[in-house]
């Protein structure tokens, strides 16, 4: 069975940037010292949804309010199936963030995501997201 997991795109309040995190640099895991979007792998018994929040909630100590976490796209990838969601974060500040997983969180812009390389195909996904921005904007009712 393929591996499943989630991960989000968490923008700041002009929707010009997002949230990303920089993983650990251990040689066992995949994408060492890799910028990445946060989020993880599924557990038994659990929704995507309820991965992507209790992910965020466990190694960034945020908690997301669900009515305001839309899924974007669901992928299968050669390193397994993969959920994305996506959410406005209009209050946070990363340098305030204490994570138990990863080395740091940054603000991408579209440009900075184009320019690096990012863990698990995240530079797809998101320019896939900010091409469709506007359709996603009006689809969530502008949230």
């Amino acid at each position: 069975m393929a591996k499943e997991g989630t991960q989000i795109i968490m923008f700041n309040p002009s929707r010009r940037a997002v949230v990303m995190y920089l993983r650990d640099d251990f040689p066992h895991i995949p994408f060492p010292n890799r910028w990445a979007l946060p989020g993880g792998m599924l557990e038994a018994g659990e929704s995507t949804a309820e991965c992507v929040l209790r992910e965020i909630k466990e190694e960034m100590g945020l908690v997301l309010d669900p009515n305001q976490v839309e899924h974007f796209a669901t992928r299968d990838c050669d390193f397994g199936i993969e959920h994305t969601f996506w959410t406005t974060v209009p209050d946070l500040d990363i340098d305030a963030v204490h994570l138990t997983e990863g080395q740091a969180l940054a603000w991408f812009t579209a440009p900075d995501v184009a320019q690096t390389e990012l863990a698990y195909a995240d530079n797809e996904i998101l320019a896939q997201f900010f091409a469709t921005l506007p359709a996603v904007e009006d689809a969530a009712g502008g949230h």
